[in-house]
C-alpha cells in the first residue's frame, strides 16, 4: 500500500514547530498564556508528520501554521500541541482533557 503524506495535499497548510526561543517570543509578542493558543493534538496527522523531522514533539510545543490566502496573502496561527487523552499527561504538561468512551 502506498503511503500517504499529508503535507503534501493543496489543502494543508505549512506546519513548523517551534523551537522554544521563538514560541516564547511569539507569546509575548500576542501577550498570551501558552495554555490561552488554540490546540491541536499530539496524534494529529500534521503533527505526527513532523516528529519524522524533529524526533519526538512533546505537550506543550507550539506549532506554527502558515496559510496562503488570495485576498490576504498570508495569514500565520500558532497552535499548542496538547495531550490525546487523560492518561498521557503529567502534573506540568499543557492539555485539554478529550473524554475517551468509557472514562
Amino acid at each position: 500500500m502506498e503511503e500517504f503524506n499529508v503535507m503534501e495535499h493543496e489543502l494543508v497548510p505549512e506546519h513548523r514547530l517551534l523551537s522554544e526561543e521563538e514560541a516564547n517570543e511569539v507569546l509575548k509578542k500576542l501577550g498570551v498564556e501558552r495554555e490561552q493558543l488554540p490546540k491541536i493534538r499530539k496524534k494529529d496527522p500534521c503533527v505526527e508528520f513532523l516528529e519524522r523531522i524533529y524526533g519526538d514533539i512533546p505537550v506543550g510545543s507550539i506549532i506554527k501554521i502558515i496559510r496562503k490566502s488570495p485576498t490576504a496573502g498570508e495569514v500565520v496561527a500558532y497552535r499548542l500541541v496538547v495531550a490525546e487523552s487523560l492518561k498521557e499527561f503529567g502534573e506540568t504538561d499543557y492539555y485539554i482533557a478529550f473524554e475517551e468512551e468509557g472514562e
